[in-house]
């Protein structure tokens, strides 16, 4: 693939040769522009910024440039894995200034104990209407995107957020934690406090706001304390972010003795590849700060085993500079699907993919296979999961009376009698000289539509059946069939948008960000060429550059993960031009999938109060 810039960094994506595109400050809260923006029209000039070398500040980063997120969690008191979490208060601060503060009630699910609701005043009826766990805790991950996390005692609170994510099954951003109890401990002579608790240290530092067992209060009166502990550990040496992180906590010898693998990494995004001795490699990321980041696993800070692990078999790290944050995680699919770092648990094997499909033959049948091939009249997916797939195919078998047996039918019947199935009116039975062979040829051109595009069969199938289960007061037979449905859909919208997106020569599109134009091509679903035009310059140039040097892609060659990540960063994107429109059948369900989910996300917020009034069944 095409590269400018030092070859240490390894190949990259093609980009506009010679130069390198530098972005403009960065801009936050700024409305979508339409695509007239990137004309010169609007008083665009052409150019482009020579690239230079970024210096390396040996220092790291300093405190005052650092964006934190103090965030303070109330919850019901019962274990971290079931996300128990009643109130989240967070504030965001970066040299000492407020820059924003996020406060939502979350309705837990289940009733909040007598005790806890005395302690912190909060009741049910205040949750009533909460976001459930899964949104609140979505929209605090948004909020803190990027920042280093703070709290006080803060393995209780990140055991609640990442029980939290593991029940919703978000993913764990693993952010930078900073615990202003451990460092407290550590920063303030024990003649000075009586204990290190939040009411003690919030009167120590003269806090404005004191603790309350709020969540935002206290989140408040833990920025005071951190601000405090700052003051206090600047004569003790800690002047930056990797100062304060070890700081706060013990390291290990391997840590220690390796922490010079970051010394000559770019402050630029990217990724990164911990190699061994025998330059196999161990772990792969990405960050907007390689040398930043790596810094960060040798600090007190990296918790977790597997990487402390991985820190002592590492022998290099070898960054690879990207233009774009999407640049960067399509490197790192790419990278983790070729060397499968031992270290990486998601996306070493994208040759592992579940999907459902239709069977070419005189009788169609839904299997559940691991790829698509010639032998099969169409499929969806892929599934995240084994279980998934059966979900859509139970959905699929409820709405059409497809045969279920594995056999391998002629096309005229040779049997007595079908089977069970047959015989309960729930399939055609093609096998049976009672059979109805043309009803069956009728329903498996029916399920051919529902593969390609059309659900409408199954959806009108499975609402009819979950309306007479909920009028029968069967609502979790219900819900198991709303569940159903929507893996059938899901699946079917992003069988879809992978096709759309994999068939298309060409795609050039634009997104802003921080001020800039981060601008891609696509070709046949793969990432050929990234680059970045600073707002008030003229992009055509770029666009025309990006279009010269980047990669040949030929058809199928894509990774569907890959696919399916820029598939999800054009939504929010501007299409610059496209070889072919991008488009969904019009009957794929993808408003159905939205409804869904606002069904279901609906369904946990209220459902502890049908617990408390027993209107749920108790099996």
């Amino acid at each position: 693939m095409a590269r400018v810039g030092d070859r240490r960094h390894g190949p990259s994506l093609g980009r506009a040769p010679r130069e390198r595109l530098q972005c403009g400050p960065g801009t936050h809260g700024v409305s979508r522009p339409s695509m007239s923006d990137l004309a010169p029209s609007v008083g665009c000039m052409p150019g482009l910024v020579v690239e230079q070398q970024l210096s390396l500040d040996d220092l790291g980063t300093p405190l005052c440039d650092v964006t934190f997120v103090v965030v303070d969690l109330e919850t019901t008191g019962g274990k971290p894995v079931d996300a128990g979490i009643t109130e989240i208060g967070a504030v965001k601060v970066r040299g000492g200034e407020v820059l924003g503060e996020y406060q939502t009630f979350v309705n837990p699910g289940v009733p909040i104990p007598p005790f806890i609701a005395a302690l912190t005043g909060i009741t049910d009826r205040m949750l009533a209407g909460a976001p459930s766990v899964t949104a609140a805790v979505a929209g605090f991950w948004e909020f803190a995107r990027g920042a280093v996390l703070v709290a006080h005692n803060a393995p209780y609170d990140m055991s609640f957020l990442r029980g939290a994510g593991d029940k919703a099954d978000l993913p764990w951003p693993g952010p930078r934690v900073v615990d202003t109890a451990r460092i407290a401990r550590r920063a303030i002579a024990r003649d000075e406090v009586r204990n290190c608790k939040l009411e003690t240290l919030s009167r120590l530092f003269h806090s404005p706001t004191p603790p309350c067992h709020r969540a935002l209060d206290d989140a408040r009166a833990t920025v005071a304390v951190l601000h405090g502990l700052m003051e206090r550990m600047g004569p003790l040496g800690v002047h930056c972010l990797e100062d304060l992180l070890a700081f706060g906590g013990r390291t290990t010898p391997q840590q220690r003795t390796k922490r010079h693998l970051a010394g000559d990494l770019p402050e630029a995004p990217g990724v990164y590849i911990f190699r061994n001795a025998q330059g196999h490699a161990l772990y792969v990321g990405t960050s907007r700060n390689i040398r930043s980041r790596v810094r960060s696993y040798f600090t007190a800070s990296e918790q977790r085993k597997r990487m402390s692990e991985m820190v002592g078999l590492a022998d290099r790290v070898d960054p690879i500079v990207c233009a774009t944050d999407l640049e960067a995680r399509v490197r790192e699919l790419r990278l983790i699907a070729e060397h499968k770092p031992p270290y990486n648990r998601r996306s070493r094997h994208p040759e592992r993919q579940v999907w459902l499909a239709l069977t070419r033959e005189p009788h169609p049948r839904v299997v559940t296979v691991s790829a698509v091939r010639e032998s099969h009249l169409a499929a969806i997916g892929p599934f995240a999961s084994r279980g998934a797939a059966t979900l859509a195919s139970e959905a699929l078998h409820e709405a059409l009376p497809l045969r279920t047996c594995t056999d391998r039918l002629p096309r005229g019947p040779r049997r007595d009698a079908g089977c069970v199935r047959g015989q309960l009116g729930q399939c055609a039975a093609p096998c049976a000289r009672s059979g109805d062979s043309d009803a069956y040829a009728v329903t498996a051109q029916r399920a051919l539509a529902a593969f390609s595009g059309d659900s409408r069969a199954v959806v009108t199938a499975i609402h009819d059946r979950m309306a007479t289960l909920a009028e029968t007061g069967r609502f979790e037979q219900a819900r198991s069939w709303r569940d159903r449905l929507e893996s059938y859909v899901r699946a079917s919208v992003r069988r879809h948008r992978l096709a759309a997106l994999a068939e298309a020569e060409e795609v050039v599109a634009a997104q802003l960000v921080d001020g800039a134009w981060h601008i891609h091509v696509i070709r046949y679903g793969r990432l050929a060429a990234a680059g970045v035009a600073p707002r008030g310059e003229d992009p055509r140039p770029v666009v025309d550059a990006l279009l010269m040097s980047g990669d040949s892609v030929e058809p199928g060659t894509a990774l569907t993960e890959e696919t399916d990540l820029l598939w999800r960063w054009l939504v929010d994107a501007r299409l610059v031009r496209t070889s072919t429109p991008l488009s969904l059948p019009i009957h794929v369900g993808g408003e159905v999938a939205d409804s869904l989910r606002r069904a279901r996300e609906a369904a946990e917020t209220l459902r502890y109060t049908a617990d408390r009034r027993g209107l749920r069944p108790s099996a």
